[in-house]
């Protein structure tokens, strides 16, 4: 009997410092940090794009130095997108006494939808997009790795076609890097080598290199 229980004990010991071992640093292999495609050049119709301003607000990006860096790139395209006559549609979390900033503050008549990291789920967007006609997807906003990646996946699940401004989008560096990658590596919806336009997939660009027509 004793003899039996060493054995198991000497199993279970031998599992353990393996275990140990395979969890260290020294034994877990290397990975490469992936390398980002440069944003490309797009041109889109404004009577199929809509252009949305995800979360750009008192609560998530004026107390985020990173965020508010990207307010110029972000009300830059949106006056483009008012001058082409596209859609402009905004996103709030439901958070009480949030409030969208006033470098990118919407009109009467422009559509605000309330969510959290995917603005499709439990809102109207999806019909308000259908309504339009939109095609297109131009996104800005915070954070890159929360409203931003998950609308985009939920836009390309829905057959959108999705251009992401690298520079209206925010996120502390890792996550930024981790968000531009998933954006271009979405299962299901690869374009790892950031074709422009890719149908319903998503594009890395900028917003000066954005155009409607």
């Amino acid at each position: 009997m004793l003899a039996s229980e060493i054995r198991s004990g000497s199993r279970v010991l031998a599992l353990c410092v393996l275990i140990l071992a395979v969890g260290t640093p020294a034994a877990t292999a290397q990975v490469a940090i992936p390398t980002l495609p440069p944003p490309v050049p797009v041109v889109v119709d404004g009577k199929t794009t809509a252009y949305l301003v995800l979360d750009l607000t008192s609560i998530i990006c004026a107390p985020q130095p990173a965020c508010q860096a990207t307010l110029p790139a972000a009300a830059s395209l949106l006056a483009k997108a008012r001058q082409a006559n596209a859609p402009v549609i905004y996103s709030e979390t439901p958070t009480p006494g949030s409030t969208i900033l006033a470098e990118v503050a919407p009109r009467p008549a422009e559509p605000k939808v309330t969510g959290r990291a995917d603005k499709f789920y439990g809102t109207p967007l999806d019909d308000i997009l259908k309504s339009k006609g939109i095609k297109i997807l131009i996104i800005v906003g915070s954070a890159a790795n929360g409203a931003v990646l998950y609308t985009a996946f939920g836009g390309n699940v829905r057959g959108y076609t999705v251009v992401v401004a690298t520079d209206g989008i925010s996120a502390a560096p890792f996550p930024m890097l981790l968000a531009q990658y998933q954006l271009l590596n979405q299962p299901g919806f690869a374009n790892a080598e950031n074709t422009p336009l890719a149908e319903s997939k998503v594009t890395l660009s900028r917003s000066d290199l954005i155009t409607f027509r």
